[in-house]
């Protein structure tokens, strides 16, 4: 009961308790868990309404259990974020037939760098024109299949990759293709996964002439056609700056092709690597907040967040914290 001066008394009435149905809805996990995640009964798990130990028992372990509403969700938060580009999902974070259908029904691409994720891509139907096809030892037989799919273009990552291909083409149907460089701008959680710097095995340095060669070369090329300038600066990438760096110095180079060649390219391709959460409160690249650069594959972000991989022992707690989400290894866009 509550009195004021001049006042009649009042009750004041206890919190009111919510309803039944409302207190026995388990709440989300939150990130890095998949938006759905809901604890279960005792000490169980449920994402998109699946329970994570009936799965395990009945489809046996190591198991990916994937949420397709999730995956489309942010797959729609990638394009709403960059309307006026191209964004590619990264085959090497994971592909099942199923993600192909996914990710082509959302119109986004798909970045391979193998003959059997081009092969699985195929056979589920994904958009040729819609496929990149990069790597660094492409073999003869992936760049024949990828050629004779009519794959939309094909990133060229050393020059021995040029007459290969100018090869299997002609002048009349020519081949887009982007050339890899390298733009001296390090990035990512880890030395070992920078690769947009010298010293390491993919790309072209732009310092020192060696992209400025391989441009040449593919531009001699009557059945090749050059359409842009690709790059990747590495993995676990949380903030735009990197990419901005990288944005300036492939500027540069396209007007130096520009006014050597007279040729305006139309692409500029900066790679994925974006960083996601393992943890609570680790960093990571929201598509929204930062407004992230053109052409992206963001192989990690749609997938890493959407799935875990439940293993025995590895479990929520009771009261619905983490103990270590299972999860599947995310190693980055493969850009």
């Amino acid at each position: 009961m509550t009195t004021m001066p001049g006042l009649p008394a009042v009750d004041r009435p206890s919190e009111v308790p919510r309803p039944t149905a409302e207190r026995d809805v388990p709440r989300p996990l939150g990130s890095p868990w998949p938006a759905s995640a809901r604890p279960a009964r005792g000490s169980g798990l449920l994402v998109g309404g699946v329970d994570l130990a009936e799965a395990a028992d009945r489809f046996g372990t190591p198991l990916y259990v994937l949420d397709e509403g999730e995956v489309r969700a942010r797959a729609r938060a990638w394009r709403r974020a960059l309307p006026q580009a191209d964004v590619h999902y990264a085959a090497k974070a994971f592909l099942c037939t199923a993600m192909a259908e996914w990710i082509a029904d959302e119109g986004l691409g798909l970045d391979v760098c193998s003959a059997g994720e081009l092969r699985l891509a195929a056979g589920a139907g994904f958009p040729p024109e819609r496929i990149l096809l990069h790597g660094n030892a492409k073999t003869p037989e992936e760049l024949r299949l990828a050629h004779r799919l009519r794959v939309g273009r094909i990133v060229v990552d050393n020059l021995a990759e040029i007459p290969r291909l100018a090869a299997l083409t002609v002048a009349d149907t020519p081949q887009r293709v982007l050339v890899r460089v390298v733009p001296g701008v390090a990035a990512g959680h880890h030395r070992a996964v920078r690769t947009g710097v010298a010293g390491q095995k993919f790309g072209f340095p732009i310092t020192g002439g060696d992209a400025a060669e391989a441009i040449d070369r593919v531009l001699a090329q009557p059945g090749l056609r050059l359409v842009g300038l690709h790059c990747h600066l590495g993995s676990q990438i949380t903030d735009t700056g990197p990419y901005l760096a990288a944005l300036d110095r492939l500027v540069d180079l396209l007007a130096g092709i520009r006014d050597r060649h007279g040729v305006e390219l139309p692409e500029l391709d900066l790679g994925g690597g974006h960083g996601v959460r393992y943890l609570p409160g680790d960093a990571e690249l929201d598509p929204v907040r930062s407004g992230s650069p053109p052409t992206p594959p963001p192989g990690s972000p749609p997938a890493a967040p959407s799935g875990v991989s439940p293993s025995p022992g590895c479990w929520s707690s009771p009261d619905g914290r983490s103990r270590g989400p299972p999860r599947w290894p995310s190693t980055g866009s493969s850009r």
